[in-house]
């Protein structure tokens, strides 16, 4: 399954705005996503509360990965949405 690395760029990291606007997008693609802070345990990319669970914060790198049709696609427009700061836009 490809993967992609990414740092938050939200200036509070991954909290109710950003988590919606990710999750959001994953559900879009309609593809399973998973995302994870750096050695832990992935979560569902799809799920706003999973990815609030995270805690990831401003800088925190997380893994995207993704299964399926297009996945590279997919997951290189998830690392430029995690790339902006979503806070301020």
């Amino acid at each position: 399954m490809p993967s992609r690395t990414v740092a938050v760029a939200s200036s509070v990291g991954l909290h109710a705005r950003p988590a919606a606007l990710l999750a959001s997008a994953v559900n879009d693609s309609g593809l399973d996503v998973t995302v994870a802070l750096d050695g832990g345990e992935p979560v569902d990319a799809g799920s706003i509360l999973e990815v609030m669970t995270l805690g990831a914060g401003h800088g925190d790198v997380v893994t995207l990965t993704a299964d399926g049709p297009d996945a590279d696609a997919v997951l290189d427009s998830l690392v430029a949405l995690l790339s902006r700061d979503l806070d301020n836009e």
